[in-house]
């Protein structure tokens, strides 16, 4: 049984996770706790096994062996319909690109994160403005991504990857595609974002972005765990 020793409840286990494809080992018996409120990042070199990683936790993919367990649910036990479900209600996700619906205005973009799981349209969109107030772009609400700069579009994203309160937030390089002035108010925000008690995982390149945004770092190499240790955040 999970248990708040101070650190935080377990939200997050995997237990000997192996993913196959093929010949290829993505992931080699991985097993790793977070904890509620823990901002911990991933690193390690291209095909490691960090971007498998979330897929996992993302419910994407499934794993060949072991398991996935988020907020007390054991992926595994869920068929797409309950993975799709878990998807919008569990986690939210961050992505190098955005994956903003181009047609949809800022504000529509990040309501229809609720209203995919039945809130109703006005409720969703409220909600919607308050994250855009929040992390300081409610006077973009009507822009539609083309005009948005990307820190703009980044901050978007993070407002839908917010909207249904998740369990954790997954960030996939999410200060990737951003120029340096851009990426350092993303890392703000998410610092600001765990600082207020969202637990975050964040895969990235970038040494930067997780001494700064990360309490704790895991390094992967080949499909395994190489190391970890506890970070202390620098300015």
């Amino acid at each position: 049984m999970d248990t708040d020793d101070g650190t935080g409840k377990v939200v997050l286990r995997l237990d000997g996770v192996r993913k196959e494809y093929g010949d290829a080992v993505a992931l080699d018996g991985v097993s790793l706790e977070i904890r509620a409120g823990e901002a911990v990042a991933v690193m390690g070199p291209s095909g490691c096994g960090k971007s498998t990683l979330l897929s996992m936790v993302a419910g994407l993919d499934r794993p060949t062996a072991g398991s996935v367990v988020v907020h007390g649910e054991d992926l595994g036990e869920l068929d797409e319909t309950g993975l799709a479900l878990y998807r919008r209600r569990r986690i939210g996700m961050v992505f190098q690109f955005f994956h903003l619906i181009d047609d949809l205005s800022a504000l529509d973009n990040v309501a229809l994160a609720a209203q995919l799981t039945g809130t109703s349209a006005r409720a969703a969109r409220l909600r919607a403005l308050e994250l855009l107030d929040e992390l300081g772009i409610a006077d973009r609400r009507n822009a539609y991504p083309a005009v948005l700069s990307g820190g703009e579009r980044q901050r978007v994203a993070v407002a839908r990857a917010l909207m249904n309160r998740p369990a954790v937030l997954l960030a996939d390089e999410p200060t990737g595609a951003l120029d340096s002035r851009s990426g350092e108010q993303v890392m703000d925000l998410l610092i600001d974002l765990n600082q207020i008690g969202q637990t975050l995982l964040m895969v990235t390149h970038d040494p930067r972005l997780a001494t700064r945004c990360a309490s704790r770092l895991i390094e992967f190499a080949d499909g395994r765990v190489a190391r970890e240790s506890t970070l202390e955040r620098s300015a």
